[in-house]
């Protein structure tokens, strides 16, 4: 193209809308839109790296996939993305883009490219960081065949490659490509040490110039993360994917394992390593995959991209209703969903007013807080900041909270009724006031201060600092293990809302209003038991907050009995599952979802499950009461 062209315009006015180009000056646009060339592929057409035509493509229109020397699917890019399939060779050899829908190209050489970075630096780190990390891969449930409900022993590889920390880098690489794996397992005295992958050894030895000779300890990233392998792939795919990592030690708890491994075998105090998950192996058997969502959120650079993500929610919802995924896996979907779109809101919130003055974080609390988010739910957020925070903190602090609070409002998460936000002042103080005032809370439990106070135990750190976070966890957990009569006050509160069950275990269904003749699932029996979990966890110093956690770590202290323990788990996945067949029933009705539902709609057998569900809330509320009663005045 060039001055005279009547599309450079149009080409100028597209680039302004995508990520990194809308950095550009009005002259760096110019500049590009004049050395544009374009293409035109239709559908089944196949790109490969052309070494003579470093070329950057940004899509117009159309879709295609990158796709590794074996077919497999590394990523998917629509309208307004770019690539270079050259620089991205250097990662993921024999790499080739396959067009998927007819596109219309836009390319842009290397060296006018280069430019450009030289010129604009927001718009050159964008590109550098790209170079510093994978092929972006998505990580979402694939709910055509069920497969991230099963083991990760269904995908991972068995095989465990181990070297000595002192190893030689080159040693430990040639191991590597002997093996044809992407990383090795760092190991002395049957404890597994580290991990280095293969970026591992462009990042920290070739790029620094270290010597191959250098011992493989040097290079490790320590203490890697791991799972058990009795752990579904869906347990594995949200850790992967909150830590952006691509290679998950899998660990045998079991002193028994038969499982070949490869060089020393050894075993650490978490478990024998016996294999290795990766990304790849997720990605290799999610063909189907539907949008990825939480990697769309992460990429987008205004409110109305984040409001296309949170609005296919509730079809996804159908989806995985359909497919068998259990509910508080879903819980855990729509919280990693709302977690992006908060982090995504606060990142702009920063590029909008600038660098936070202080350290602070993000806190949720409830539902998110809990991870068990559901269709429809409100927000409950807060913010700490550090007490060395300067005068003017807590102005730049509202203005963010403002902007992050009415973005979510946008994107379906409606404002809390209560006004629990961080927009309100007492929802946004620095650590010291919001240590002083939980121990107010505790030391005088009102009927307001129980209340707030109960869903503010639920508490956990979304984005920023969260060694803040956790110094207020903790001082919460101490100043209300030991109180009494904060004890017995939040235990009284936890059997305020009693299962829908009369004489003989008859329902009792709601009188009045629009749900007349049905039964509330979640005031009536999903919160009962989050409630009666937050007390005992408060009481013996559980730190965990996800409810399941809660009541599992809660039954191995003892602090309920096994059978209590699994009696709440069941009833609690029960409700749940019935909540979201329902929700999904209604929107298939194109309906708004409630957490109502008429049992005469139920068999009979789900009926009777159901009463056992509210009979095991109600037995467990009864000895709730009981052991907490001291604790209440007369």
């Amino acid at each position: 193209m060039n001055d005279s062209s009547p599309e450079i315009s149009a080409v100028i006015e597209f680039l302004k809308q995508c990520l990194p180009y809308n950095e550009l000056s009005p002259s760096q646009l110019q500049f590009a839109a004049n050395h544009m060339d374009v293409a035109y592929l239709r559908a089944g057409s196949q790109i490969k790296p052309d070494y003579n035509a470093r070329n950057i493509r940004i899509l117009r229109s159309g879709a295609v996939e990158l796709r590794s020397g074996s077919n497999q699917l590394l990523d998917r890019l629509g309208e307004k993305e770019n690539f270079n399939l050259c620089n991205l060779a250097a990662e993921e050899p024999d790499i080739s883009a396959q067009v998927i829908e007819d596109c219309l190209i836009y390319l842009l050489d290397n060296k006018y490219h280069a430019q450009l970075r030289q010129q604009n630096r927001n718009f050159d780190r964008f590109f550098h960081s790209q170079r510093n990390r994978r092929l972006r891969r998505a990580v979402m449930l694939t709910p055509a065949n069920n497969l991230l409900m099963g083991p990760i022993t269904a995908l991972m590889s068995h095989r465990v490659i181990a070297v000595e920390p002192t190893m030689s880098v080159k040693k430990a690489a040639q191991i590597m490509v002997e093996n044809s794996v992407s990383s090795v397992m760092v190991c002395e005295q049957e404890k597994l040490l580290g991990i280095v992958t293969d970026r591992d050894l462009r990042s920290r030895l070739v790029a620094k110039g270290l010597d191959y000779q250098t011992p493989i300890n040097a290079v490790m990233t320590e203490q890697p993360l791991s799972i058990n392998r009795e752990a579904s792939l869906f347990d594995a795919m949200l850790l992967m994917s909150e830590h952006g990592i691509h290679h998950l030690p899998v660990l045998e708890t079991t002193a028994a394992n038969n499982e070949s491994i490869e060089h020393a075998p050894f075993t650490s105090s978490h478990g024998k390593p016996c294999g290795m998950l990766t990304m790849s192996d997720m990605i290799r058997n999610r063909e189907q995959d539907p949008v990825y969502l939480v990697q769309f959120i992460h990429k987008q650079t205004s409110l109305a991209g984040l409001q296309r993500a949170s609005a296919t929610l509730p079809n996804l919802l159908s989806q995985w209703s359909d497919s068998g995924v259990r509910a508080y896996q879903l819980g855990q979907i729509f919280t990693s969903v709302s977690d992006a779109i908060t982090r995504r809101l606060l990142q702009l919130a920063e590029l909008e007013f600038g660098p936070a003055p202080a350290p602070f974080a993000w806190l949720g609390f409830g539902s998110q807080g809990r991870a068990e988010q559901a269709i429809g739910g409100d927000q409950d957020n807060a913010l700490v900041y550090s007490d060395v925070a300067p005068k003017n903190a807590d102005g730049y602090f509202s203005k963010l909270a403002h902007f992050v609070c009415d973005g979510l409002n946008s994107c379906g998460y409606v404002y809390c009724p209560g006004g629990i936000m961080a927009t309100t002042d007492q929802w946004r103080q620095p650590l010291s006031r919001w240590q002083q005032r939980v121990s107010s809370w505790t030391d005088e439990p009102t009927l307001d201060a129980v209340m707030r106070v109960s869903i503010f135990f639920d508490i956990r750190a979304i984005f920023g600092d969260k060694k803040l976070a956790t110094q207020l966890q903790n001082h919460m957990l101490k100043v209300a293990q030991k109180n009494d009569i904060f004890l017995a006050a939040l235990a009284r509160n936890a059997a305020t809302h009693r299962p829908p069950l009369g004489f003989f275990r008859r329902f009792v269904l709601e009188r009045n209003g629009e749900h007349a003749h049905q039964l509330d699932l979640k005031h009536r029996g999903i919160i009962p038991i989050v409630d009666m979990a937050r007390v005992y966890a408060l009481a013996y110093g559980c730190a965990a907050v996800n409810t399941r956690e809660r009541l599992k770590v809660l039954g191995e202290m003892q602090a309920l009995t096994l059978a209590d323990s699994r009696n709440l788990l069941d009833a609690l996945e029960y409700i749940l599952s019935l909540r979201l067949q329902n929700q999904a029933r209604q929107l298939s009705h194109q309906q708004a979802t409630t957490n109502y539902l008429d049992p005469a709609a139920l068999p009979e057998m789900q009926r009777e499950q159901l009463r056992d569900a509210f009979t095991a809330v109600n037995d467990a509320q009864e000895a709730l009461i009981l052991k907490f009663s001291r604790g209440l005045s007369a």
